[in-house]
């Protein structure tokens, strides 16, 4: 049985970073990931030279510990790319953030009074009942902007990316991922222009060639270290005695099938987990108490698919993405990996878009056949009139994403809270990240998450449980917030343009 003094469970933004931040401090690790390539859904794949998201991942953080981490990393290979993406709503498109004057030519004007008007009855109905707390995103939303904006710009998105009505999504969800936003504010922006127009973050950092590509560098970084990234390894049983775990079995796979499977047993001082926590609690031997099993198989996932399409054309639409809301359409959102990096597309005569569908395992759209799916996203890409055509359409390749994004329904809480309780018995367990904490939060936020598990491993006391969301995820502040930042994180001044950084 091998011994190494931490064993980190995932090779995605967390468990990359746990191993970073130990690596620096002199704590070699074991890195262990099922898939075939690290970065988790921030890896970036290849078909025929074409580079893809699993979806879009900016870099830009209020988190100066994250901002080093990616400097350190990846430096001089960030490139600064300009933010543009609308939504497409009943045949016309809406720019994103809301611009009032092409929202009004598009609703027109009674639909904008009646928007208008719907927005003010809300904000009397907050003033007559001030203690009422949302408890359903529908609420919330309503609460915030009135029910018609909610209805036209949220509803029917929203349903589409979870697959079940807002009623039954928690006001959560909605509160960490739609911050200091409102209608005054879209309307007197609008009218007058943003008073800080300069401090607004319009661009972002991305990596040459795409979000990956930090990951696989922050691989390369470990192994010349000696911190070992195991690919291909999937956790089998994690032994305990009472609670300290004491060993972790793993099978390792030869993806070409050529050797056989190769049972690993290893244990470690300090365990850090980053796989979903329903998969994690699953796996420990012995298993917990049955209420605690009953949580983790009460834990919801939405699965994801991107379909990427090799387009016969120079140039589509300037966006970094779409988003699709009208729900006559299977879609979700559309991205331009060209917009984001023209390294991204190895032919400057060829665009490549990435139809993302949102869905669940099992369900019709998830099980239909990659040549089903490639004819369902170029008849959609044709009906959207984008400028693409059927004859346009050369190639493309479906991507399948497990458990994508942790669903906040009405009973995620109080399972979470369970598994939360239990975990954190452990003497040498800290479980991080999105799927770890089952909480949908951005690269960031997850990294900070696995940056504290290792200083609490070296010492110090973090509560990953109460590591503010807010914190990372919040694009609106201003050119001298990112500059103090940049300088507190670094120690240096900025250079002369900012350089916001999200995931």
């Amino acid at each position: 049985m091998h011994r190494y003094p931490v064993i980190i469970i995932g090779a995605g933004p967390a468990g990359l970073t746990a191993g970073y931040e130990l690596i620096k401090q002199g704590v070699p690790s074991l890195i262990l990931e099922k898939a075939e390539k690290v970065g988790g859904i921030s890896r970036t794949e290849v078909y025929k030279g074409y580079r893809f998201d699993i979806g879009g991942h900016r870099f830009f953080t209020k988190v100066g510990e994250v901002n080093t981490i990616w400097a350190e990393i990846l430096g001089d290979d960030f490139i600064q790319v300009p933010r543009l993406s609308r939504i497409y709503y009943q045949g016309k498109f809406y720019d994103y953030p809301l611009s009032l004057l092409k929202t009004l030519r598009n609703l027109g004007p009674t639909a904008s009074a009646l928007m208008v008007i719907s927005y003010l009855k809300a904000k009397v109905k907050k003033r007559l009942h001030p203690n009422f707390r949302p408890e359903t995103f529908e609420e919330w939303v309503t609460d915030s902007f009135g029910e018609r904006l909610y209805k036209t710009f949220f509803k029917t998105y929203t349903e589409k990316v979870w697959g079940i009505p807002c009623s039954q999504i928690r006001a959560d969800w909605a509160a960490q991922r739609i911050q200091n936003m409102s209608l005054k504010r879209v309307v007197l922006n609008a009218l007058f222009g943003n008073q800080n127009a300069k401090s607004l973050i319009t661009t972002f950092d991305y990596p040459r060639l795409g979000p990956g590509m930090m990951w696989e560098r922050c691989q390369d970084l470990l192994a010349e270290q000696g911190a070992v990234v195991q690919l291909n390894t999937e956790i089998v049983r994690i032994e305990h005695q009472g609670t300290f775990v004491t060993k972790v079995i793993a099978k390792q796979v030869d993806p070409a099938g050529n050797l056989p499977d190769r049972t690993l047993e290893l244990s470690g001082d300090q365990v850090i987990n980053s796989m979903p926590i329903s998969a994690l609690v699953h796996r420990l031997d012995p298993p917990p108490p049955p209420e605690v099993l009953e949580a983790a198989r009460g834990l919801k996932y939405r699965d994801f698919l991107i379909i990427s399409l090799i387009i016969d054309r120079p140039d589509l639409f300037p966006d970094n993405w779409l988003y699709i809301h009208s729900p006559e359409f299977k879609v979700g959102r559309i991205q331009n990996f060209k917009n984001w990096s023209p390294a991204m597309v190895p032919d400057a005569s060829k665009t490549c878009l990435g139809m993302e569908y949102f869905c669940s395992q099992g369900d019709d759209l998830w099980e239909m056949p990659d040549t089903a799916l490639m004819e369902l996203a170029a008849q959609e890409i044709t009906r959207l009139n984008l400028g693409v055509q059927f004859k346009d359409i050369e190639d493309g390749c479906v991507i399948r994403q497990y458990k994508a994004y942790p669903v906040y329904d009405g009973d995620y809480r109080r399972h979470l809270q369970v598994l939360q309780d239990y975990i954190e018995t452990f003497e040498n367990l800290q479980t991080v990240g999105r799927n770890g904490m089952h909480r949908y939060n951005n690269q960031d936020h997850s990294m900070l998450t696995a940056l504290l598990a290792a200083k609490n491993i070296q010492g110090e006391n973090h509560s990953l449980w109460d590591v503010n969301v807010e914190r990372s995820y919040h694009e609106n502040f201003t050119h001298e917030e990112w500059t103090k930042r940049r300088q507190t994180s670094t120690g240096q001044a900025p250079a002369a343009e900012p350089l916001p950084t999200v995931a």
